[in-house]
């Protein structure tokens, strides 16, 4: 039986249903707060975020790094008749994603002014919190297709109502690419449940029961394989879906580009792991090399497209695009080191990319343009704010000793025994990489400050307090990724004995030094 069926007890407290709800009733008590009393109205959002993000770092230190299966469960029947259940669990995949949602959320509420609106700027925040935790904790499909689509909507509202000129455009793009994917996975998420009862002998959504009673037959499970992924594809965005990311990162207000560069992009990284492969992993590793190659165009895509941009935040979008290419990468790469290497770049993306948009965000506020021509010299007036952004940027290109080179690293080398020419193409992101942002840092920071640019504002001390964190989090992770990997790595070996027994798939025997014994894919 696999380590996921063997699900540890429910925790005494139902920490991961909390995790959802918090959130979730600080939304609506935000909504129905007074607007003559913003800093009441702040004050409720600001405890709720506070406290889901206390909850996830006591999730983290109550997590068990020996167990491969889902933990502190918390399982509840909903509707009977239709075998939908209110089913949470967390394992070491999932495990930082959630950690991640509840710190990045609190830091956005306080180093993100809204401008205008701030009541309903909050409330729309807390339910997209409460949604990607939803989503991040879901091992029920119909819930999981709820909390998918349940972020759609405040996100949509957050870059339609406080985003820049092109936002409604933006917005509208957003919406329509995410819930057309979503409509397939409707259709596959039903079908999959439908086709399982003959095999469990009743009607069930359940991830675990599906994925552990059911069988379905190799070409039924490749166009239900289909149906997940093409969803989880766009959320990614995965190459050629990915042209609506630039657009809603470039119109969405700094909250807005942290959080979707942060966690949500991660909703198709994740959902292609847990469900695409999790659920059908001979049509995983029958559309291996599809996704391989898709996973590779969009890294130098995306490396080449962010070099040619004359504007800093999108010139970040595009690194976006590039960056989660190596996600994906590394999970069709079916090793150990490439997905354990994944899952944490999940981590360190959403943390490095959060952290530059949130920089990128205070040079706007500060000079009102972004465009890379119009900013130059801002080292010689903020050096301080110069060397947090330069921190920031080496941990995106890669730069051994920060959290960005672990993932990277890991993806390559775990992915070099089964996808080799692959990697050997991949790895030129690197350098892209290296080009693109190392060129842009020194157009807008080298040389002499122009009138326009030598009354740039130093960092101040609410940005560094809340830009501390990111960085801790960036040499931390750098340094000492062993506690992080030691969690990941039960879950993904779990993963790869499911992948073996359900296919001829020889997954490469580990080391634990990033070398294996394996087929070149």
């Amino acid at each position: 039986m696999s380590l996921f069926a063997a699900s540890a007890p429910a925790a005494p407290f139902p920490v991961l249903t909390a995790l959802v709800l918090v959130p979730l009733i600080g939304a609506v008590l935000t909504a129905l707060g007074s607007r003559h009393r913003p800093e009441i109205t702040k004050l409720v959002a600001l405890v709720s975020s506070v406290a889901t993000a206390g909850m996830s770092l006591w999730l983290l230190a109550e997590f068990d790094s020996h167990e491969g299966g889902f933990q502190l469960v918390s399982r509840h029947s909903w509707i009977d008749s239709w075998g939908i259940g209110w089913h949470l669990g967390v394992d070491g995949i999932s495990l930082f994603l959630v950690v991640l949602t509840g710190v990045l959320f609190p830091l956005v509420i306080v180093g993100c002014d809204p401008h205008h609106d701030e009541k309903p700027y909050l409330a729309w925040l807390l339910l997209l919190e409460a949604g990607v935790m939803g989503s991040f904790l879901s091992l029920d499909l119909v819930l999981f297709f709820l909390f998918f689509e349940i972020v759609l909507v405040p996100m949509y509202f957050l870059i339609g109502g406080w985003g820049y000129d092109q936002r409604v455009y933006a917005a509208t793009k957003f919406f329509l690419y995410t819930m057309v994917g979503s409509a397939l996975m409707l259709v596959g998420i039903v079908t999959t449940a439908l086709l399982a009862r003959d095999d469990l002998g009743r009607l069930t959504f359940d991830l675990v029961e599906i994925a552990e009673g059911s069988n379905f037959a190799a070409s039924t499970g490749r166009w239900l394989f289909f149906a997940f992924a093409i969803a989880f594809a766009v959320k990614v965005p995965l190459f050629p879906l990915h042209t609506w990311l630039p657009d809603a990162h470039t119109q969405a207000p700094t909250a807005g580009s942290v959080i979707l560069a942060g966690v949500l992009l991660k909703l198709g990284t994740y959902g292609l792991l847990r469900f695409g492969v999790y659920l059908f992993p001979e049509a995983a590793v029958w559309s291996r090399e599809v996704f391989l190659t898709l996973a590779v165009i969009g890294i130098i895509w995306g490396a080449v497209a962010a070099t040619m941009q004359s504007d800093l935040k999108r010139l970040v979008a595009y690194s976006s695009v590039a960056h989660l290419g190596f996600i994906v990468l590394g999970t069709f790469a079916f090793t150990s080191e490439a997905i354990s290497g994944g899952v944490m770049q999940m981590v360190n993306h959403g943390v490095s990319t959060g952290a530059l948009f949130l920089l990128v965000g205070m040079i706007y506020e500060r000079r009102h343009t972004r465009q890379i021509a119009e900013l130059k010299g801002l080292q010689k007036v903020a050096p301080i704010f110069a060397a947090a952004f330069m921190v920031v940027m080496l941990s995106s290109i890669g730069v051994p000793g920060l959290n960005g080179f672990v993932g990277e690293f890991l993806v390559l080398i775990g992915s070099f025994s089964t996808a080799r020419w692959w990697v050997v193409i991949g790895a030129t992101g690197v350098i892209l990489a290296a080009l693109y942002l190392l060129w842009a840092y020194q157009r807008v920071f080298h040389g002499e400050p122009d009138e326009a640019n030598s009354s740039f504002r130093e960092l101040r001390l609410r940005e560094g307090a809340v830009l501390f964190p990111f960085i801790a989090l960036i040499v931390f992770c750098g340094v000492y990724p062993k506690p992080m990997l030691d969690r990941i790595e039960p879950s993904v070996k779990a993963l790869l004995e499911r992948v073996e027994e359900k296919t001829d798939f020889v997954v490469p025997v580990s080391d634990h030094t990033g070398h294996g014994e394996g087929g070149e894919g």
